[in-house]
């Protein structure tokens, strides 16, 4: 049987992008990307909290067992468990530190509450970096960068990313009891502010990026970036609720694919600038060191 290609069906943006990537790179992009995707299923699953906790810490504990075992037979009787022995032998084979993928772990595990309520800045920042700037430390780690001042620019892209999803998805998580801003329009705003800054700083650190990766990078950025463009363009409440789930069609992904070309050919007459999230990095800090992980 054929293993599903998580990429393909339920990340249309990140699937386009990787599209520039070299089949290798691709391939292990979709295993990561597959083993995100099983822990936010069980999150998000309608089944009663205390079934999702066990299964989710089921799904936790194989993970060590299977980061743990040496040369010993483990059980891959399912999917999901297939997907998680991937993701291990993926972090071994490119120097990602378990205590990343424990990070990530740990950020949607987070979802598993009744309610769901951040108000803090520094709340929100935390959760971004669990469960999306781990995903872009590990994802460079994929591209075989070893820059640091990339590695703290993969970290920002992921965040900007992750809040531009939480910006998007106000009304859907509400309906799940789930808050990480307050639901209004003024706090959308802010939070597409706070996420255009993290994507100005991810912009200088593709410098460091391996040269036939650089571009598969931009278009991911430059597209995603677009979605929380496509939402102040509501500018109200009313139409953002009216919208529906807002994405960038095959049409805008094609026009900010051509101007991603300008995007590379900018990245290599500028300077490399020094990292522009210091405070935000320094806030994440006071709970998880973040030098460690790089």
């Amino acid at each position: 049987m054929n293993k599903k290609n998580y990429l393909s069906i339920f990340a249309k943006s990140f699937n386009w992008a990787g599209f520039f990537l070299p089949k290798k790179i691709y391939e292990d992009s979709a295993k990561l990307y597959a083993f995100c995707r099983v822990l936010d299923d069980i999150a998000d699953e309608k089944n009663d909290l205390d079934s999702k906790i066990k299964k989710f810490n089921e799904m936790r504990n194989f993970l060590k067992e299977t980061y743990d075992a040496v040369n010993e037979k483990i059980d891959l009787s399912d999917e999901n468990k297939k997907i998680v022995h991937d993701v291990v032998t993926l972090a071994k084979n490119n120097n990602i530190k378990k205590i990343i993928l424990d990070d990530l772990v740990d950020g949607v595990a987070s979802d598993l509450k009744k309610k769901i309520h951040i108000r803090s800045i520094k709340d929100l920042l935390i959760y971004s970096y669990r469960v999306a700037g781990t995903v872009g430390l590990m994802m460079s780690k994929i591209l075989m960068v070893e820059d640091r001042r990339a590695l703290k620019g993969a970290i920002d892209l992921g965040i900007a990313m992750q809040l531009t999803n939480i910006a998007r998805d106000v009304i859907e998580d509400k309906k799940m009891n789930r808050e990480y801003i307050k639901p209004d329009f003024e706090n959308i705003q802010a939070t597409l502010k706070l996420a255009d800054m993290f994507y100005e700083s991810s912009f200088s650190s593709i410098q460091k990026i391996p040269f036939r990766y650089k571009f598969s990078i931009i278009i991911a950025r430059r597209i995603y970036r677009q979605i929380g463009r496509k939402i102040l363009q509501k500018g109200n409440m009313e139409n953002y609720e009216k919208s529906g789930k807002i994405y960038v069609n095959n049409f805008e992904k094609i026009y900010h694919t051509i101007i991603s070309i300008f995007d590379l050919i900018l990245i290599y007459l500028k300077e490399l600038e020094p990292h522009q999230r210091v405070k935000e990095h320094a806030i994440i800090s006071q709970e998880v060191d973040l030098d460690e992980r790089i």
